[in-house]
């Protein structure tokens, strides 16, 4: 075992443990276990920071399905602490920190299974495409977060049911909402700008800036749909169950598009 390895399964540790501080947080109404769930995910992020700057120190980090897959993962904290610091909603650490450990888990089994990405897709304008994209599905994942939490609170306020343990440690259906639309706001530039992007980098790389590649095609129909929930949610005023659902199912479409056509479909996107 090498010192990636070990680093690895640290932060697994590190995440795992986060994860049920947060629980613990969260069943108790206690801000100490919460606090240290907190701090325990904190240190798992900044060793995984660690280990993505070692893999790409290596030299071969942009060709490998591993470093993407671990990217993700920690794009996906690295909202979650931001939202966490500017709307006091620890609240979405319940979903974020376990959904990182399992994404991961999963860039580990990504490089037993020999997966590599295509030579030609090693030089993109990373910071623009990769981490853009990233980091709008991450704000996504956290838009979805906190729709999930409001349909779920607002359903137990509507029958009246009495707020017990963990639900009355939920944050207020005001507060969730507002966490969905900065989510949706922020999101959705950081998508249109990694979507154009990669079109551009396409442009350059074969030649066409669209080619109907099952990734390209989901991913414009990605983007109508949150492109939908941007206007109605600024434009209109869009409030409460609308665009939670409808965040939940952008962030649907957006897993189905890596879990499925990134390792089961061949495509200039391919992990297969």
């Amino acid at each position: 075992m090498n010192a990636g390895d070990l680093m690895h399964y640290a932060v697994l540790l590190l995440y795992l443990t986060g994860s049920g501080g947060h629980i613990c947080g969260m069943l108790t109404r206690k801000e100490r276990p919460r606090l240290l769930g907190g701090v325990l995910t904190g240190l798992g992020f900044a060793l995984q920071a660690v280990s993505l700057g070692m893999m790409l120190a290596d030299g071969h980090a942009l060709a490998s399905g591993e470093f993407y897959i671990s990217l993700l993962s920690w794009c996906l904290l690295l909202v979650l602490f931001i939202l966490w610091i500017r709307l006091k909603l620890s609240f979405l650490a319940l979903i974020a920190t376990p959904l990182a450990m399992i994404m991961l888990m999963g860039s580990r089994g990504a490089t037993a299974s020999n997966v590599q990405l295509p030579e030609a897709l090693s030089g993109l304008f990373f910071g623009l495409h990769i981490g853009a994209l990233f980091c709008s599905i991450g704000l996504l994942a956290m838009a979805s977060a906190a729709g999930l939490g409001y349909l779920m609170l607002e359903r137990r306020i509507k029958t009246k049911e009495k707020l017990k343990g963990a639900w009355a440690a939920m944050p207020s259906l005001d507060s969730l909402d507002r966490a969905n639309r900065t989510s949706v706001s922020v999101g959705f530039p950081l998508y249109t700008l990694g979507l154009i992007s990669g079109f551009i980098w396409a442009g350059f790389t074969w030649h066409r800036f669209f080619s109907w590649d099952p990734k390209e095609i989901v991913a414009v129909f990605i983007w109508l749909l949150f492109a939908f929930l941007f206007h109605q949610r600024i434009a209109l005023g869009w409030r409460g169950r609308k665009p939670a659902k409808l965040a939940i199912v952008v962030f649907a479409l957006c897993l189905a598009s890596i879990l499925i056509i990134n390792f089961l479909l061949k495509t200039h996107h391919s992990f297969a």
